[in-house]
């Protein structure tokens, strides 16, 4: 499934050309001569391309992924989400994706940042302003664009600004931060996020069980036990499971395991025997046919590759 673009998004930027020229100029000042920053306000990193990238594997958090400039794609299980200037990405949930800057030039390079989400401070933000989803609301991915509106693209403009004013930082992140959250929930995508917080809910249990998935996915999967930590049966749990993340629990861990091993080989110089051990696989051979058919080559052949292009692991979301 691809989300391209419509008239509305044509139309919403053009509206917010001017705050996304004085947030892009602001993302420009703050990195100074860094490509990528994790910032001195927890949860904002600030990214800059200037040129297209090759597929990176990347394991998002809950988070706002904003473009000021630029244009990026990014593939979780069997969906495809294309957005630039006029969206914006959000998470809810904690997802193995491959991420690549699609659109970027040095004339015109990408911009963009990055914030995680305070959950619990959602969680607290619903319950205040009574916001609730309908009953029976359909399930859906725990990944969603949504338009970037003038409010939204102003905030951001705000939150990194602050690092000019450091002194500010302390009792004005928080408050703006908050600001964002409030426009993420209200709006369309965030019934994403609604349907994450609110305990009891299907979202809410699945959460549960893709965190300790992400805690445990070198140990062998049981699928009893899954559903136990998130409270459902069996088959509720396949069916939930693969609505909020394209996958079965046992493809879910596979794409952790093989996305945490190419990290290892990139990062830590581990060869592809030792990776597959470090990350639970039992069989050399299963585990070099499994990165394979993810990753479109055999391990070692994709790292080289990848540091031929100037691929490493990094901290800093891209």
């Amino acid at each position: 499934m691809l989300y391209d673009h419509t008239e509305e998004d044509a139309r919403r930027l053009a509206e917010t050309a001017v705050v996304r020229g004085a947030l892009a100029t602001t993302i420009t000042r703050s990195l100074g001569r860094n490509d990528d920053m994790e910032t001195r306000i927890a949860g904002l990193f600030l990214t800059r391309r200037r040129h297209p990238s090759a597929p990176e594997s990347f394991l998002y958090d809950p988070s706002l992924s904003l473009i000021a400039q630029g244009g990026k794609r990014v593939v979780l299980g069997n969906i495809t989400y294309r957005y630039n200037e006029s969206r914006f990405l959000l998470t809810a949930v904690n997802l193995p994706t491959i991420a690549q800057v699609v659109e970027a030039s040095p004339e015109r390079p990408y911009l963009a940042m990055f914030l995680r989400l305070d959950l619990a401070a959602a969680k607290q933000m619903i319950t205040e302003i009574d916001l609730a989803d309908p009953d029976g609301q359909p399930d859906s991915a725990g990944m969603a664009t949504g338009l970037a509106t003038v409010a939204l693209c102003e905030a951001a403009n705000r939150l990194v600004g602050l690092l000019e004013t450091p002194l500010d930082i302390p009792v004005m992140a928080d408050l703006v931060q908050r600001e964002i959250l409030y426009r993420l929930l209200t709006g369309p995508a965030g019934s994403r996020l609604r349907q994450i917080v609110r305990l009891g809910t299907q979202g809410n249990r699945i959460a549960r069980a893709i965190n300790w998935l992400r805690d445990n996915y070198v140990y062998p999967l049981r699928v009893d036990e899954l559903a136990k930590v998130s409270g459902m049966g069996v088959s509720t749990l396949h069916h939930h499971f693969r609505q909020m993340t394209t996958m079965s629990p046992l493809q879910f861990q596979k794409h952790l395991r093989l996305h945490e091993a190419r990290r290892l080989m990139l990062s830590e110089d581990l060869d592809a025997g030792s990776a597959a051990v470090r990350v639970g696989y039992e069989s050399a051979t299963q585990f070099s046919r499994e990165y394979r058919r993810l990753f479109g080559a055999p391990p070692m052949r994709d790292v080289k590759s990848l540091r031929t292009l100037g691929v490493f692991d990094k901290a800093v979301p891209g």
